[in-house]
């Protein structure tokens, strides 16, 4: 028997060769590389930052704002220990790898790279990139890599929806309702 017309499931047709995620996530060195080549193309390079553990709609609105800053989106993950350092112990709830092929997997997203220290200014110095994106819990003036921002000549841009996603409140909920 026939499907009508209306009910029959068409061939979607792609183009685009989608990129394997993993090939996204880069070391410092690599990325150094790629973003020459960006420059020397004339692209507006982006730079956004977090631990993206357990990775929520907050993450994702920021990450696609940031991308509308340019022209190519980089994010820099922290790495496992400085995610302990930063948020305690306990964290992260996934590792590191795990956390940047997640952010890697965002369409937004171009490379990504995991960094150690405890904030992004030497990423910043290394890559240069020409906008620093930060999320709405910061405001232009807090933002802590504000001034090697200026200095360097980068633009400082918040971007993303009102802080009203955070993992600690996520992992809050998840434990009243376990110990429920």
């Amino acid at each position: 028997m026939r499907q009508p017309r209306s009910a029959r499931i068409l061939p979607i047709e792609c183009t685009e060769t989608r990129m394997d995620t993993r090939a996204k996530i880069l070391s410092r060195e690599g990325l150094h590389g790629v973003l020459q080549e960006h420059r020397r193309a004339g692209r507006k390079i982006v730079f956004a930052n977090g631990v993206f553990d357990l990775l929520h709609v907050g993450h994702v609105r920021y990450l696609q704002a940031a991308r509308a800053e340019g022209d190519l989106l980089v994010v820099g993950v922290n790495s496992d220990a400085s995610t302990r350092r930063l948020k305690g112990e306990g964290r992260p709830i996934l590792t590191e790898r795990a956390r940047a092929a997640l952010v890697a997997a965002i369409g937004a997203v171009d490379y990504v790279v995991i960094f150690d220290e405890p904030d992004v200014k030497p990423l910043l110095r290394e890559l240069q990139p020409d906008v620093h994106a930060k999320g709405t819990d910061y405001t232009v003036d807090s933002v802590p890599e504000r001034e090697l921002a200026e200095l360097l000549g980068i633009r400082v841009a918040i971007v993303g929806d009102p802080k009203q996603h955070s993992t600690r409140d996520l992992l809050a909920r998840l434990r009243r309702a376990s110990d429920a």
